[in-house]
């Protein structure tokens, strides 16, 4: 019998219809009336254990795929991959190679329309995660880390493309994707290091991460990076150098960042230092929320994409154009998601849709640009 907490959900629907049978057939072929099959199928009756064999062997699958549990699933272990605070802490999950990963959904996953869904709830002792439904998807679903906004719109292709293909991505610059990448803690990095007169940035990162495990790197977009400004660009700020003048105060990106690595090499040529920049060591973990403070007038400029820009209404002061590519380890290339997401990035649909973004190019979307 099942627990208190737990009802039964049956699968008996979905089992017949692949089959082809109708709710009178394979009553006659189990021994019970129509009736019977249609309250099955909807939850009004639960079969003892001698027709739910019957119809198993009908069907040709085990019980277990006609009736199961919906319930607490039993705690889990888990290895955090940041750090969480509070009680109650809510997490997204995915299986990397052999163990679960957990994210806190936390502020920076907030939508302004709503809340972030998660998978589970991280224990008191942040070892163990006790999930919300059944975890049958987690061992689907590939996590992507980077900082390029347009990986919403790859991941809702690859759901397009296979139901079964989950691909999660969640916000990290470029470094940090690499390195939890090489932790064991993602399936795929994106990075956009800006070319270097020594070779392709992004590739020898990614040989400096995982030159041990191998790797592909694939283009994904080539975008605009620069200065997000309020419309109007009322302080006139064209280059860098305006960024020095004490009526504006900018926000920047952490350390490590691709836009925040750019940002001090431009500096560095204006003969400037930090210090030189009101705001320079106020930082942002994100293009959103540079763009927001700017929007709202508590920031002059901040560091971001021309599209982000746009999509605030913002106005916006080129600085740079970067291929932003998709590291992925080798051992992960057969994983069911990750080979539809390499599909998907051959499509028409895909580019044209990144093509159609404010300062996007995808002429190196799907291209393999290097090994490790």
């Amino acid at each position: 019998m099942p627990a208190d907490n737990e009802r039964v959900v049956s699968h008996l629907k979905a089992a017949r219809k692949a089959k082809g049978w109708s709710q009178s057939e394979l009553a006659a072929r189990v021994g019970v009336k129509r009736q019977a099959i249609y309250d099955m199928e909807t939850g009004k009756y639960v079969p003892n254990t001698a027709l739910a064999l019957r119809m198993g062997r009908e069907l040709g699958c085990r019980v277990e795929d006609l009736f199961s549990f919906d319930g607490p699933e039993t705690a889990q272990p888990v290895t955090l991959a940041e750090k969480a605070g509070g009680v109650n802490t809510r997490v997204s999950l995915a299986r990397v190679r052999d163990r679960l990963i957990a994210y806190p959904v936390d502020g920076k996953w907030l939508l302004n329309e709503g809340f972030q869904a998660a998978d589970a709830l991280l224990s008191s002792d942040s070892g163990h995660v006790q999930f919300f439904q059944k975890d049958l998807h987690v061992d689907k679903k590939v996590l992507l880390l980077g900082c390029d906004p347009a990986f919403a719109i790859l991941g809702a292709h690859a759901s397009q493309w296979a139901v079964e293909a989950k691909v999660q991505c969640r916000f990290a610059s470029s470094h940090l994707a690499l390195e939890r990448l090489k932790g064991g803690y993602a399936h795929i990095a994106g990075t956009h290091l800006h070319d270097s007169p020594v070779g392709d940035s992004n590739v020898t990162l990614a040989r400096k991460f995982l030159s041990d495990s191998g790797a592909i790197v694939v283009g994904f977009s080539f975008f605009e990076e620069g200065l997000m400004v309020a419309q109007g660009n009322p302080h006139g700020i064209r280059t860098v150098s305006d960024l020095a003048a004490e009526t504006v105060s900018i926000v920047n990106r952490e350390p490590g960042a691709a836009l925040r690595i750019l940002f001090d090499e431009l500096l560095e040529r204006a003969g400037l230092t930090g210090e030189c920049v009101k705001g320079y060591d106020h930082l942002v973990v994100s293009h959103n929320q540079g763009a927001q403070l700017v929007a709202l007038r508590l920031a002059d400029a901040a560091l971001g994409l021309r599209a982000v820009a746009v999509a605030h209404g913002l106005d916006f002061v080129p600085l740079d154009a970067v291929r932003c590519d998709l590291v992925i380890p080798r051992d992960f290339l057969d994983l069911p998601a990750v080979r539809v997401l390499l599909d998907v990035l051959q499509t028409r649909s895909l580019r044209e849709e990144l093509a159609s973004l404010p300062g996007y190019e995808s002429t190196h979307t799907g291209q393999i640009v290097g090994h490790v």
